[in-house]
């Protein structure tokens, strides 16, 4: 699968039918690490609910929700998002998922390539985080691969499944290790 054949939509070209669908599907591989948005995707109804506070929160630059599509079928695959914006410091969070039969392909690591420099071209960040569980090897890869630094671990920083604290890995990029980077380029 070449990781070129999929590209980024906005929420607002897909439908909360289809954002159902994702989590639903998808529910037992990503719940670790995505357990407050599969928590709250329980019922077709709460998904609507969930996907409606997203689309409000992206009109207020609040949240910023990218779907992964493949394009010889149009299937929407996984999604990234850019949440917990602080416009004062300049700096915000990224999350993503893919569907597990197409994890480990490299497309969740080139659409966040494309976060990235949304993040810094477009919305003027300093500063990407993103958080990861211990075990998630997989996540902990696609940041390392696009230059964020480890700093630290956060310790019973995310509740997790069952209402779980658990442990966080955090990653960090700043705009001027970005810009050297794409310099190299």
């Amino acid at each position: 699968m070449d990781p070129s054949s999929f590209s980024l939509v906005g929420i607002d070209s897909v439908s909360a039918d289809v954002f159902y669908n994702l989590i639903h599907k998808n529910k037992e591989y990503i719940q670790k690490g995505f357990a407050g948005t599969v928590k709250r995707c329980q019922s077709q109804e709460q998904a609507t609910q969930l996907f409606s506070e997203w689309n409000l929160e992206e009109q207020e630059k609040r949240n910023f929700t990218f779907f992964i599509k493949e394009e010889i079928t149009g299937a929407i695959i996984g999604l990234l998002n850019v949440k917990n914006i602080d416009y004062s410091v300049r700096k915000c969070e990224i999350g993503y998922f893919i569907s597990e039969k197409y994890s480990g392909k490299g497309i969740v690591s080139k659409c966040t390539q494309k976060i990235i420099s949304y993040c810094f071209e477009d919305l003027n960040m300093n500063k990407i985080f993103l958080r990861a569980a211990p075990e998630n090897i997989a996540s902990q890869k696609v940041a390392l691969k696009n230059g964020f630094q480890q700093e630290g671990i956060l310790r019973q920083e995310y509740k997790g499944l069952q209402d779980k604290f658990e442990d966080v890995i955090y990653f960090g990029l700043l705009q001027n290790e970005y810009n050297a980077m794409e310099n190299l380029h």
